[in-house]
């Protein structure tokens, strides 16, 4: 059983099940990623809301487990030694949940490290494009009367989404079988909605995004997380 004492985080956000994986997290495409996968494997897990607000993120709790201040984190009771393990890193944590449920990380060394790469590509490029072109065309980069950032991120950002383009073509998934960087690349896909960037990057000319990123939001296990943790 877990030993609640020894996570801080745990006075802040307590468990009603602490013999399930607890999740700190929020409705955002890095935080999507990891309820997304804890539904498509199956594990049992218990999600807590940590909003974004500095009281939650900077909190003295959360720090315990994220110094980086940044959603999601877990606390899994049944770490791979017999004991518990908490992490942060989105990436991180969709290789820790693969590995110990054994999905969705291929069938064999090879395909596990074609994966791992494209895992990467999302965490050092889609992801951050991505949130710099929100930033200038949503938030308050908006107000820069300079062009040239919204250009530097318009234009990388649509670079990087041609190269998901060429890779998907003929295939349905991103490196083979579906796996967990489809999880985190398409998570972030949903991003160019919500921040109203869709035209900007020319969406429509990618002819096969919009395909993968259909059949991505048709899966059960993604419905459902997408919208957990619940926001109040």
């Amino acid at each position: 059983m877990l030993d609640v004492s020894s996570f801080l985080i745990m006075s802040k956000w307590p468990p009603q099940w602490p013999e399930r994986i607890q999740l700190y997290s929020f409705p955002t495409p890095n935080g999507i990623k990891v309820s997304i996968m804890l539904e498509e494997t199956g594990l049992a897990y218990e999600p807590h809301l940590v909003t974004l607000a500095d009281a939650d993120v900077k909190s003295p709790e959360f720090l315990s487990l994220n110094p980086n201040n940044k959603i999601p984190a877990i606390v899994d009771p049944d770490g791979p030694d017999g004991q518990p393990i908490g992490l942060f890193e989105s990436g991180a944590i969709l290789l820790y949940l693969a590995e110990k449920s054994g999905t969705l990380l291929g069938r064999s060394p090879s395909e596990r490290h074609r994966i791992t790469q494209w895992l990467m590509f999302q965490m050092g490029g889609i992801g951050p494009m991505l949130g710099q072109l929100g930033y200038f065309h949503k938030f308050a980069g908006s107000e820069i009367e300079d062009p040239r950032p919204r250009a530097r991120y318009r234009d990388e950002a649509k670079r990087l989404l041609n190269v998901l383009n060429t890779q998907l073509d003929g295939q349905d998934w991103i490196a083979g079988d579906y796996s967990i960087a489809d999880i985190a690349i398409a998570s972030w896909l949903t991003a160019l909605d919500f921040y109203g960037t869709k035209d900007v990057v020319g969406w429509d000319e990618f002819t096969n995004l919009p395909i993968y990123l259909d059949r991505f939001l048709a899966r059960p296990a993604v419905q459902k997380g997408r919208s957990i943790p619940a926001r109040d």
